[in-house]
């Protein structure tokens, strides 16, 4: 029996490697895409194989219709199937500016890569899965949206992410509700703050206010193992009846408290 297969974009560091180490144990294949050189995630996917996945590194930019449309290609002649997609790959701004002064340029980059292009992938892994669906109605597809508190949290001073992620959360649910007929259960994982290279430069601030402040209710920083473990329980299915539902991983940040 062949092995289930799950791409994740941006699966080569960060919260999107977290996830793969956790299919990886489950016993799936791995397609990780990224913007980067294949050299610069060769440790990962030793790491990765290591754990007895077969891994398929497929370098481009998932704002791009033909770097899209060549992954699919690359995973099908290698692969033949598609079992999960994990839209993990993200960006903040290159520059934190206030909402009175951010630049087009800034808010239609971040938008292209956080929410034009997942959208576009998964309308693409979607009719691909729906084609393995008809051929096979045992197959099991899944789709998990990575998002961010920020799609409900704001953040003035990056707003272009903010409306990214907001815009993320609605696809999710229209991917939901289009999919229902199809058994393809959709999902989305909030993180909060979570300890990668994406927040390495904020690091000093948020061990304050973890430490010093009632920001968490657990007072650590998230790890990607924690979204990990939740991206696997989602595509092993262990998440029935619940499709288009939001998970949050934030420590209880977002929790009301008075």
């Amino acid at each position: 029996m062949n092995k289930k297969v799950a791409l994740v974009t941006g699966g080569g560091r960060g919260i999107g490697l977290g996830i793969c180490e956790k299919l990886a144990a489950d016993g799936f294949d791995l397609v990780l895409s990224g913007r980067s050189d294949a050299s610069k995630v060769s440790d990962a996917i030793t790491a990765l194989e290591a754990l007895g996945a077969q891994v398929l590194y497929c370098a481009g930019d998932v704002s791009s219709a033909d770097d899209r449309a060549a992954m699919l290609d690359q995973i099908q002649n290698r692969f033949g199937r598609l079992d999960v997609l994990v839209n993990n790959a993200g960006v903040a701004p290159k520059v934190r500016a206030d909402i009175l002064d951010a630049t087009e340029e800034s808010f239609e980059w971040v938008m292209k890569i956080n929410l034009q292009g997942p959208y576009f992938l998964t309308q693409a892994c979607a009719n691909w899965m729906i084609e393995q669906k008809s051929a096979d109605e045992s197959f099991a597809g899944c789709i998990i949206n990575v998002g961010s508190i920020s799609a409900t949290v704001v953040s003035p001073n990056r707003g272009d992410y903010c409306v990214s992620k907001a815009g993320l959360g609605m696809m999710s649910s229209l991917f939901a509700a289009r999919l229902g007929e199809f058994a393809i259960p959709v999902y989305e994982i909030r993180p909060g703050i979570i300890k990668t290279d994406m927040t390495s430069g904020v690091t000093e601030k948020y061990d304050n206010l973890i430490d010093n402040t009632e920001l968490l209710v657990e007072k650590r920083w998230g790890l990607p193992e924690d979204i990990g473990k939740l991206a696997a329980a989602m595509a092993r299915g262990d998440m029935p009846y619940a499709t288009g539902q939001v998970v949050y991983v934030d420590g209880g940040l977002t929790l009301s408290r008075l």
